[in-house]
């Protein structure tokens, strides 16, 4: 059976390009592209990042990023891959310990770069840089006695709490905006659920609500909330390896 080709963008991230290009010398480095594009993600979010935008930062024709980049659409996979950091190191930790640092450090680069958030994730990680996170945590659930589909949905429950967490601190901390029907915090959407809802058609939301549930999660102080949630997933997942 004949091997699938890559799709472009993949071989691009991989180095695995083998189309020749004719014609001048390349000026660029597609590194260089895409490293300007997250400088200008980061100083203004994706809504300042177009093709144009890109070749004037690095004082090129607009044109002359196609040679490198088919689209902005592959420019931003590219960019996504990039501003990605390394996974925490395994260094033989257990695996709950290591899940925790690796969890919790998915979420700081995504509260680092808000950006990240908001690229719509059609397709699943396959960078070099992305894929070393699920290499890793992977890595840790060998010897639990988990198949290896098994630790795949762990990562990516895990993954999906860590992105979550990071858009729920963002829309938090955002500034509120200046007209009058904006909620301003956990607090206030307290006091506007308990306005409107029924209590027989929605008996357990309104006493949670009257229970001051809302306002009291916007008092937990530094990320106690964040750690909460995670110790539920990590239990569960003991619980399954203790059934393993």
């Amino acid at each position: 059976m004949a091997e699938r080709r890559l799709p472009a963008v993949v071989a691009r991230m991989w180095g695995r390009e083998t189309n020749s290009r004719h014609g001048p010398r390349p000026s660029l480095e597609l590194g260089g592209i895409v490293d300007a594009a997250i400088r200008i993600a980061d100083r203004e979010g994706l809504v300042g990042v177009t093709m144009s935008s890109v070749a004037t930062q690095l004082g090129v024709a607009t044109m002359s990023l196609y040679r490198y980049v088919g689209s902005k659409d592959e420019l931003l996979v590219m960019m996504a891959d990039a501003a990605t950091p390394e996974p925490p190191p395994l260094g033989g930790r257990a695996w709950r310990d290591y899940l925790t640092d690796w969890t919790r450090a998915n979420r700081d680069f995504l509260l680092a770069r808000p950006w990240l958030l908001a690229l719509d994730q059609r397709t699943p990680p396959a960078g070099p840089r992305s894929l070393r996170w699920l290499d890793r945590a992977l890595a840790t659930l060998a010897g639990t006695g988990l198949s290896h589909g098994e630790r795949i949905t762990i990562a990516t429950v895990l993954t999906g709490y860590a992105a979550q967490q990071a858009a729920l601190a963002h829309a938090m901390n955002a500034n509120p905006a200046t007209d009058d029907d904006s909620i301003a915090g956990l607090a206030e959407y307290g006091e506007i659920l308990g306005q409107v809802l029924d209590p027989d058609g929605y008996p357990a939301l309104t006493a949670a609500v009257r229970a001051n549930a809302f306002g009291a999660a916007e008092q937990w102080i530094d990320d106690a909330d964040f750690t909460f949630g995670l110790n539920l997933l990590l239990d569960g997942i003991e619980a399954l390896i203790a059934r393993a």
